[in-house]
């Protein structure tokens, strides 16, 4: 007897929603009692002032490459005009 591919399909594809729902990323969060002594704090967010100055430069220095070469080949393509 031969399955249908659409049975072999789907059975697949419930098999590994399943899964998904077993394994998580992280362990949950931890209670609001344990945050600190204190109580809560206000989260802490990543500096982005250095990485943000880094790409700000290095894109300016592509666009400047870039910028530099289409000109240096539109002055090659212009034609002579002489008659």
């Amino acid at each position: 007897m031969k399955t249908p591919k659409k049975l072999i399909i789907i059975a697949s594809t419930l098999l590994f929603i399943s899964f998904v729902r077993v394994s998580l990323a992280q362990p949950p969060p931890p209670p609001p009692e344990a945050h600190s002594a204190t109580g809560n704090q206000d989260p802490k967010g990543a500096p982005i002032d250095g990485g943000l100055g880094i790409l700000l430069a290095m894109g300016a220095a592509y666009g400047g490459v870039k910028l530099y070469k289409n000109r240096k080949t539109a002055n090659k393509e212009e034609p002579n005009e002489e008659l």
